[in-house]
């Protein structure tokens, strides 16, 4: 088993792990929760609005969110994690940026080749036009007709339990800050 196959594997797991041990060390400042839970409900907002695009093996996803960055799911999972990482600790912001590196960077490589192989025609004038991670500012238009978001893709996508997550964790800072837990 290769290492981007293995890191792909691992992603959840190991994100479950980190999640339950931040939770247990985490020690937020007021202004640090404030902050993170800012940045993480950005990204939280992203994730919400790329689930409610993508058809997912059907077509190849180039407008909303994807007219800005080829992996707006990840990224905004990359905003929720550093909000959260703030929040707890400045420090964290050095662990998800390793956890990034080693796991999702493999994961995104992987990731790209199934979706290059499954839309050959498409794919290269949407990489060579649209970033891979960080979004750019503008949207591209050479994705085709656009497509609105979709309520019921956001539902069906299961989306609204990122929602609950942050509802959830964000609480538990909050108890944490005040020493209730």
């Amino acid at each position: 088993m290769n290492f981007a196959r293995l890191a792909a594997r691992l992603r959840l797991p190991l994100g479950f792990v980190l999640g339950g041990l931040y939770l247990a060390f985490a020690r937020p400042t007021r202004e640090a929760l404030i902050v993170g839970a800012i940045i993480a409900l950005a990204g939280l907002l992203v994730r919400a609005w790329a689930s409610g695009h993508i058809v997912k093996n059907d077509r190849l996803a180039t407008t909303g969110p994807y007219a800005h960055t080829r992996n707006p799911l990840y990224f905004g999972s990359f905003l929720i994690a550093c909000g959260f990482a703030l929040a707890a600790h400045w420090a964290l912001l050095l662990v998800v940026a390793l956890f990034w590196l080693l796991i999702y960077g493999p994961t995104i490589k992987r990731e790209r080749n199934k979706i290059l192989a499954m839309f050959p025609e498409a794919y290269p004038a949407f990489e060579q036009n649209v970033p891979a991670f960080f979004p750019r500012l503008t949207p591209w238009r050479g994705g085709g007709e656009s497509t609105p978001f979709s309520p019921g893709l956001y539902m069906r996508h299961g989306e609204w339990r990122a929602a609950l997550g942050y509802l959830g964790a964000m609480t538990w800072l909050y108890l944490r800050l005040r020493g209730i837990v």
